[in-house]
C-alpha cells in the first residue's frame, strides 16, 4: 500500500492500543508526529520512556515529537491515577460503571491541545487508540462522543479538515495484539499498568484486561509483571 502525504499525529501514550494504532498509521502516512500527555498519572514517568522508546523505533524525527504538561489535572484529581489519596482499584471484571481510573474530561483536553498542534504543523489526521472494551464505563471512549468531537473541530478550527481517527475502538484486546504483532508492533516497549513501573501488576483494570487478551491469543506478554 502506497502512503498517503498527509501527515498525521499520533496520540502515543506509551500504552499497547496507542502503539497498536501508530503501527496502523505508519502503514498508512508517509509523515507521523508523535504527541506525549503528561497529565500527573501516577506511572508518567514510565509511560514517557516509552514514548521516547517507541519514537525511536518508528525514527519519528526530534521536531515531530512533543510532551505537554497536563499535570494541572493532578490539581483537579477526582480519578485513581491522578490522585494520590485514591488507590487504583483491582479488576473486578467487565462493567458499564464509571471505574475509579477515569480521569475527568481528560480526553477532550488532550485533544484539543492534538488538535491545536496539528493547526500549527499542517496534519490532517489525529490517531487516538480509544477502545470500548478497555473502558466501557468511560464516557469520553466511546465512538459517539468522537462523531460529536470531530463536529466541533470543523466548526472550531482555521483549516476545518482535522479528522481524529480511531482505528480500533471496536476490537477485542486480542484483535489489536494480533494487529501489532501483525504489524511487526515492538509489544515489548509498551506499558499498560495503573500502579507500577517496574513490574506491572497485573491486578489493575489494564493490566487485567490486556492479560486477558494475549491469554485469548494463546501467547505471551512480553512485558515483566509481579
Amino acid at each position: 500500500m502506497e502512503k498517503v502525504k498527509e501527515k498525521a499525529i499520533v496520540l502515543l501514550s506509551g500504552g499497547m492500543d496507542s502503539l497498536a494504532v501508530a503501527a496502523i498509521a505508519n502503514e498508512k502516512h508517509k509523515e507521523m508526529l508523535f504527541l506525549h500527555l503528561n497529565y500527573n498519572q501516577k506511572t508518567h514517568l514510565k509511560e514517557r520512556d516509552c514514548f521516547y522508546k517507541i519514537s525511536d523505533f518508528y525514527q519519528v524525527p526530534l521536531a515531530h515529537r512533543k510532551i505537554i504538561d497536563m499535570s494541572f489535572l493532578g490539581q483537579i484529581g477526582g480519578s485513581s491515577l491522578t490522585d494520590v489519596s485514591m488507590n487504583v482499584t483491582e479488576f473486578a471484571g467487565d462493567s458499564d460503571e464509571i471505574p475509579t481510573s477515569y480521569v475527568p474530561f481528560r480526553n477532550t483536553h488532550i485533544i484539543a491541545l492534538a488538535v491545536s498542534w496539528a493547526e500549527v504543523m499542517g496534519a490532517t489526521k489525529i490517531y487516538m487508540g480509544a477502545n470500548e472494551e478497555d473502558s466501557p464505563g468511560y464516557p469520553d471512549c466511546r465512538q459517539e462522543y468522537f462523531d460529536v468531537y470531530n463536529k466541533l473541530i470543523e466548526k472550531g478550527t482555521s483549516c476545518s479538515n482535522i479528522e481524529i481517527v480511531t482505528p480500533i475502538i471496536q476490537m477485542k484486546k486480542s484483535e489489536i495484539i494480533q494487529v501489532a504483532i501483525d504489524k511487526k508492533a515492538p509489544l515489548n516497549l509498551s506499558w499498560s499498568c495503573y500502579k507500577n513501573t517496574d513490574e506491572a501488576c497485573g491486578t489493575c483494570d489494564s493490566c487485567a484486561i490486556r492479560l486477558r487478551g494475549f491469554k485469548d491469543l494463546g501467547i505471551k506478554d512480553p512485558i515483566k509483571y509481579l
